[in-house]
This record gives C-alpha cells, structure tokens and sequence, in this order.
C-alpha cells in the first residue's frame, strides 16, 4: 500500500531518530521539586530566545495559554481576543471554567485585531461591570490559514496596553512558524507581550509539550497554576530533551513546510471549484469547497480512500496542514489526488 499523505495537521508528527535518541538518553529529575536538569536548561534556552526572564514547560499548549492567563487576571476580569483564536475555539472554555475569565470576542480581519477594533471595547471601570484586563493574540492565526500576526501592530497593541493598564497575551503555538516566514526575531514577538507561550509538538516535530514565558513573578504563578490544573510532570526530561532536539534542529526546516504549502495551495487554486480562503503564508491551507463540486464530508471521504488525509474546518472548508512528515513529493501526490478527483456529479 502507498504511504498515506497525513495533512491533517502538523501535531501528527512523529519523533525523527535522532529526537528519539534525545528522549532516551536524557538526564532527568523530578520536575515538580524542580531538579530535572534537562527540563532546567530548556526553560533556559526558552528564557533566553525570547529574551523574558524565565520560562516554564507545560504539557500543551492548552495547558500553556490557560495557566498564563490564569496568572495575569482574577475571576471575573474579562480578555479580548479575536473570534475564530484557539483559546475561543479549542480549549474547551477553559479560561472561564478554570479561571472565571469571560471572552469578549471581536471580529478580528482574518485572524488580526487592532487597537481601532480594541478601543471600543476597553470597559470603563464600574461596578456593574467586568474588569477589561488582557488582551490576547494569537501568531499564526491556525483558523486564518497560517496568518502571521503583524509585528506593527503588536506593537501598537503593547502600546495601547501599557497607556490603559491591561496585559498582553500571545498564543505563539506556531510562533516558530511566523519567526521563519517573517525573518522577525522570537525575541521581539515575545517584547510585545506579557506572557507568551510556545508549542513544540507541532510544526517542531515533538511529541509532548510547550512552554509559556514571561517575567519571574508571573511564571512563578503559572508554576503554581501547572500544578493546580494537573500539570505537574516528574521525570519530564525525557520530553524537555525533544523540545531541545527541536530548537536546535526543527526551526530552520520549517520553511520547507512552508514552501510545500504555498505548493499545494496553488494546486488546490488551479482546480474549479475549490478556491482557496486565505493566502498561504506558513504551513496552513484552508479552501472552500463550492456547492456544485462536492460536499466536505464527501470529498474527505475520497481523498481518504486515495491515500491522502485532511480535517474539515466549517461547512464548507477543508484544512490541510504541510509538517515534518510530508515532502515535497507526498504534496505532489496529494495534489495530483485533487486534481484527479474532480467534481463529485
């Protein structure tokens, strides 16, 4: 049988040989008493990229935005944040079930809020209402198709925070996405905000984790909050030597995700009835599928049976994902199924 083409997502990757060398022959401790020397120097290595003060290695990146959030609000404080972001979608209403938090979500421009769609929004201080206290962004946007959050306006929105007291979190699952499409250094995503976390489990090729940084007292909260959400890990070294293995080999590669991508996306242009939703800038393909060419479901069914797999994403949308586990050859294959396929009547 032919080698399934998984573009599912790029959280399917599967630790390379050497990364698993990595995991097996990694010094650990107990992480929870904090002395495992492995997951020590990644937070180091984290601290220093990003230039915060230190860093903190969680399980997902889940569990990274929530115990970040957590630490910067109090129960009944309010985040605004863009509509179609992961910590609205994805996490289960985590922020107000775990830390009594309510969303106001705004319409962002695919995936990009700004301080004019910010402003309106900054509650003034009352009693009847919620404390506006952090604004969180997330780059790349996962469900604008990759998009890469401006840096000109991040700093207008750490700007606008710091005149009105409020707290910037950045949700930078794929943050290595964007350092490698942008040319912008982690470290001046990371100025731009109080908190930022980081997700090595996906276009970084490793099993288990991410990481949230930021300055000592807020991350010495978010240690407590790990803990307090279930967190805590023991011997975590042996998954804190992945995320190593990642950053010193998996973030220069990503641009080949990203030309594979950008590949793919201009097949999938070129076939009637599928057009593509956003331009393709990181790893991430979103196209509609028009009425008369097919149902998503239906179309899902027959790439699924040619060897080649995605997720929808809405009605009428599809997602593909270009990662670590797909080359150019298996995006040529996957773009020769949809040209192949044709309409479904």
């Amino acid at each position: 049988m032919s080698k399934i083409v998984d573009l599912r997502s790029d959280t399917v990757t599967r630790p390379v040989p050497a990364m698993r060398t990595a995991i097996a022959e990694a010094e650990v401790g107990d992480d929870v008493f904090g002395d495992d020397p492995t997951v020590i120097l990644l937070e180091k290595r984290i601290a220093e990229l990003f230039a915060t003060e230190t860093a903190l290695f969680v399980p997902s990146g889940t569990m990274g935005n929530q115990v970040a959030l957590a630490s910067l609000t109090q129960p009944g404080d309010e985040i605004i944040l863009d509509r179609q972001c992961h910590i609205f979608n994805y996490e289960v209403a985590a922020a107000p079930a775990l830390s009594g938090l309510q969303f106001n979500p705004l319409d962002g421009d695919g995936g990009v809020i700004t301080t004019d769609d910010i402003v309106p929004h900054i509650r003034q201080r009352d009693i009847h209402a919620p404390v506006t206290r952090i604004i969180a962004i997330e780059n790349t946007h996962n469900r604008a198709g990759g998009r890469v959050f401006p840096l000109d306006e991040m700093k207008r929105i750490r700007a606008l925070a710091d005149e009105r007291d409020l707290v910037v979190h950045l949700d930078g699952a794929r943050l290595a996405n964007a350092v490698v499409a942008s040319g912008i250094p982690f470290k001046e995503y990371a100025a731009c905000a109080d908190t930022v976390s980081m997700c090595f489990s996906k276009g970084l090729g490793a099993p288990v984790g991410s990481v949230v940084a930021g300055v000592n007292a807020t991350i010495d909260k978010a240690r407590r909050k790990r803990k307090q959400f279930g967190g805590g890990m023991r011997q975590a070294g042996i998954l804190a030597a992945a995320a190593l293995y990642a950053l010193d080999h998996h973030i220069d590669r990503l641009a080949d995700d990203h030309a594979n991508a950008k590949r793919l996306g201009a097949a999938i242009d070129a076939i009637d009835g599928l057009d593509l939703v956003y331009p393709v800038e990181t790893n991430i393909v979103i196209f509609r599928v028009d009425d008369g060419y097919d149902t998503v479901g239906n179309l899902l069914a027959r790439l699924e049976a040619n060897g080649v797999l995605a997720v929808p994403f809405g009605s009428d949308r599809v997602r593909m994902v270009a990662h670590l586990d797909v080359d150019a050859g298996d995006i040529a294959r996957a773009a020769d199924v949809l040209a192949g396929l044709g309409p479904a009547n």
